[in-house]
């Protein structure tokens, strides 16, 4: 491995066995990263497999002739790798993050609100039905009452009421309700089809953006690191390395490398600066605001299911109102009352009808031939890789101070002349500190 990273981590390749090497490690290293360039474009952004095919195709066969014939390119491709695991790296997985919650878990609360919307219209459809038919018991009742009422005057000739019977008026076409009710719920439908839709399309561009963005950005840093490393003296360079430690033993001074500077650190030591401790904080402090945002989404999704599975339980579980119309009527006839009354006799009064009776329907609120969708429980798959993408993010707020370690440890194995000036600047600074 020491060999193979010599040889392409050199400027130029001594021989043709070094050069077809060279060959070979650029050859595996754009094969692999085409492969996960086409994956993340076609899985992750959600690209048509034929332009995945033909991006990764194109930047692939472009990374390889940059890595076989560029010495700075390699060095600055070799340092996005540990740049992955700082800011830039965390806000490509946030995005890739993000993408899974809207793609997995918004089309589940859509759906859950869709399956209470039609619980409810299934329960008004049915009411609304159900009251339609109790008019039938309402004009059933009113018949019969004024048949009753009409029965026992017929053969008299004393006294005839007008038409006893109820003038009742029953809305028969029930199609124009249903019609309005169909109308409506396609219109909910409609708007949060629509709703979705703009949701899914927006958080796309909005991810395709951020990705696009991110990988500029990070051979953008890359490169920035390299030119600062490259020009001047005092970037990064508070290390005690291995070759300052030589330095120091064959001048005979170390001594300077003894109880250094609280500035002063080891690059493979796990000791952090003051500095890089509060930027740890604060990049976790914002990063738990990620996560919050993420779990408010997260819940709406077990909410809007809990809704959704009660509600069509309850409705199933909806009784039978039942529904009672007794009608109680008693008529007499008193001859000539007043005269009764006048001579003190008690008035004689004739029964003239007698009706009582009672009518019984039944409300119904649910019905088993509502088409009802069953409520979506949350893919506990989502939420387990939404949790290893946050556990592999807090990782990454602690170890961007080792990748931006392991970054000039890389910019140094490809320039090794320019490493020894910059270790032979640094043991100047401490001996002129030690003379102070």
């Amino acid at each position: 491995m020491a060999d193979l990273w010599w040889v392409y981590s050199k400027p130029v390749p001594a021989d043709g066995r070094e050069l077809w090497t060279l060959f070979l490690q650029c050859s595996c290293i754009t094969a692999v990263i085409g492969g996960l360039f086409y994956n993340w474009m076609f899985a992750s952004l959600e690209y048509s497999w034929h332009l995945s095919v033909a991006m990764s195709i194109s930047f692939s066969l472009l990374l390889l002739l940059t890595l076989f014939l560029v010495h700075p390119a390699r060095c600055v491709f070799s340092m996005i790798m540990p740049t992955l695991g700082t800011k830039q790296g965390r806000k490509l997985l946030l995005s890739t993050c993000i993408m899974i919650a809207v793609v997995n878990i918004t089309p589940n609360i859509i759906s859950n609100i869709k399956t209470i919307l039609q619980v409810i219209k299934c329960i008004c459809k049915n009411s609304s039905d159900s009251l339609l038919n109790s008019t039938a018991l309402l004009e059933a009742a009113s018949r019969e009452f004024g048949d009753a009422i009409q029965e026992p005057v017929h053969s008299s000739t004393i006294y005839r009421p007008m038409n006893g019977r109820f003038q009742f008026s029953l809305l028969q076409n029930s199609s124009s309700i249903y019609q309005q009710m169909d109308l409506a719920g396609e219109k909910i439908r409609r708007d949060f089809l629509s709703v979705e839709v703009l949701v899914k399309d927006s958080v796309r561009v909005g991810n395709r953006l951020i990705a696009g963005f991110s990988m500029l950005y990070l051979c953008f840093e890359s490169t920035w690191y390299l030119k600062n490393y490259l020009t001047n003296l005092r970037f990064d360079n508070f290390y005690i390395t291995k070759k300052l430690e030589r330095l120091a033993m064959d001048r005979k001074a170390a001594h300077l490398l003894v109880g250094p500077s609280k500035n002063l650190l080891r690059p493979t030591g796990l000791k952090l600066s003051r500095e890089e401790a509060m930027l740890c904080l604060v990049q976790a402090m914002l990063l738990t605001v990620a996560l919050m945002l993420m779990l408010v989404v997260v819940a709406m999704d077990h909410f809007a299911f809990s809704v959704a599975d009660t509600a069509v339980r309850k409705a199933a579980q909806f009784s039978v109102v039942p529904v009672a119309l007794h009608i109680k009527y008693k008529a007499k006839i008193g001859i000539l009352p007043f005269l009764f009354q006048s001579l003190g006799l008690p008035s004689e009064e004739l029964p003239l009808q007698d009706f009582e009776k009672s009518y019984h329907h039944h409300l119904i609120f649910s019905s088993a031939h509502c088409r009802i969708s069953p409520p979506v429980p949350p893919n506990p798959s989502v939420l387990l890789v939404v949790g290893l993408l946050f556990c592999i993010l807090y990782s990454t707020v602690f170890l961007e101070t080792y990748a931006r370690r392991l970054c000039r440890k890389v910019a140094a194995s490809f320039f090794q002349g320019w490493e020894e000036k910059r270790v032979l600047y640094l043991y100047r600074k401490l001996s002129r500190r030690q003379k102070k």
